[in-house]
C-alpha cells in the first residue's frame, strides 16, 4: 500500500490529507474537514484537474494579448494541448471580461474565458 500526501487547495485551511492507495483503487483518505477536500483528494489522486491560466493573441485592440482561463479545471494531462489550441488563435476586439473565447476546448465541456477586456485602438 502507497501513502499519498497532499495538502488541500479548495479552501484557506489547506488540510493536510493523507491518501492510501493500493493498485489504482483509493483505501482511505483522513486529515480532511470538509466534503470538498475529499472530493479534492479523491480528483488529485484518480484525475487530477488544474485550471488554464495564459494569454491569446489580440489583432487591432489596445493591448497585443488578452488574459484567458478555463472557466473550471481541466484534466492536468490536457493542458499542454489547450494551450497549443490556444497559441493559434487570435482575438479582435470588443472583447468583455467573461466573453467565451473558445467554446468546449479539446471537448472537455469547459469553456476558455477573457479574464480582461479587449479595445479597439
Amino acid at each position: 500500500m502507497e501513502k499519498r500526501e497532499l495538502t488541500c487547495i479548495v479552501c484557506p485551511n489547506g488540510c493536510h490529507l493523507v491518501v492510501e492507495v493500493e493498485g489504482k483503487e483509493i483505501v482511505n483518505i483522513s486529515g480532511y474537514e470538509c466534503k470538498r477536500g475529499l472530493k479534492y483528494a479523491e480528483d488529485e489522486i484518480i484525475m487530477p484537474k488544474r485550471t488554464l491560466t495564459t494569454t491569446v493573441k489580440a489583432e487591432g485592440g489596445h493591448l497585443p494579448v488578452v488574459s484567458v482561463r478555463t472557466k473550471e479545471p481541466i484534466p492536468k494531462g490536457l493542458l499542454n494541448k489547450a494551450v497549443y489550441e490556444l497559441s493559434r488563435i487570435t482575438v479582435k476586439p470588443p472583447i468583455n471580461v467573461g466573453d467565451v473565447i473558445v467554446k468546449n476546448i479539446l471537448s472537455t465541456g469547459v469553456d476558455v474565458i477573457a479574464t480582461r477586456a479587449l479595445y479597439s485602438k
